[in-house]
């Protein structure tokens, strides 16, 4: 699962490349996006700032009180029509802009960073959700599938990355087309591993 991405490109460059209204302005992106940081989202025709995971409020076993709200920030293509994101599915489906993803890789306790990417495409998309929440205000989730090529042999899921020419079904076409693209990449990745602490 995707627990970590990179957006490198400057958001002027993203919102042409997307054919987005760059709404971002002076935002607080980094070039490393976390669960539960902001990060940039096409969704509406407009480049904007969400907050990466949907929150997910769990209560405490030892008081029953609420707990800190938990991001969660993959959905898997075989829970779509679970609550959490059946409706954002069938009505607010995005685009989230990034040029790598990782995966962390080797024995608990001494993990690497190891990076994936498009070596065709220097930014590209992976399919998203997203909704408005009490929480933090405008959200967004990415959507997850099973690995396949290079990817599989650093996770068992991965990105639904999505070629240009299927950005707007994704996003505007019904929920029947859009369950289509939920596979894994079919072209070339490109993987990079570093002794960076996961």
């Amino acid at each position: 699962m995707c627990n970590l991405y990179r957006m490198t490109k400057a958001h002027d460059e993203v919102a042409r490349w997307f054919n987005a209204i760059d709404q971002l302005g002076k935002s607080n992106i980094g070039a490393e996006v976390f669960p539960g940081y902001p990060g940039a989202v096409v969704a509406d025709g407009k480049l904007q700032q969400m907050t990466w995971g949907f929150p997910l409020t769990l209560k405490s076993k030892r008081t029953g009180k609420p707990l800190k709200p938990k991001p969660v920030n993959n959905a898997r293509t075989d829970k779509l029509d679970e609550y959490m994101w059946r409706y954002s599915f069938e009505e607010r489906r995005c685009l989230i802009p990034l040029t790598a993803w990782a995966e962390a890789e080797g024995k608990p306790g001494s993990k690497t960073r190891t990076w994936l990417s498009r070596p065709d495409a220097e930014l590209f998309a992976a399919a998203g959700l997203w909704r408005n929440s009490d929480e933090w205000g405008l959200v967004y989730t990415m959507v997850m599938t099973d690995s396949a090529g290079a990817a599989a042999e650093c996770h068992s899921r991965m990105p639904v990355l999505l070629a240009q020419d299927h950005w707007s079904k994704w996003a505007d076409g019904t929920p029947s087309e859009a369950r289509r693209l939920c596979k894994p990449w079919a072209g070339e990745l490109a993987i990079e591993r570093t002794d960076q602490r996961w």
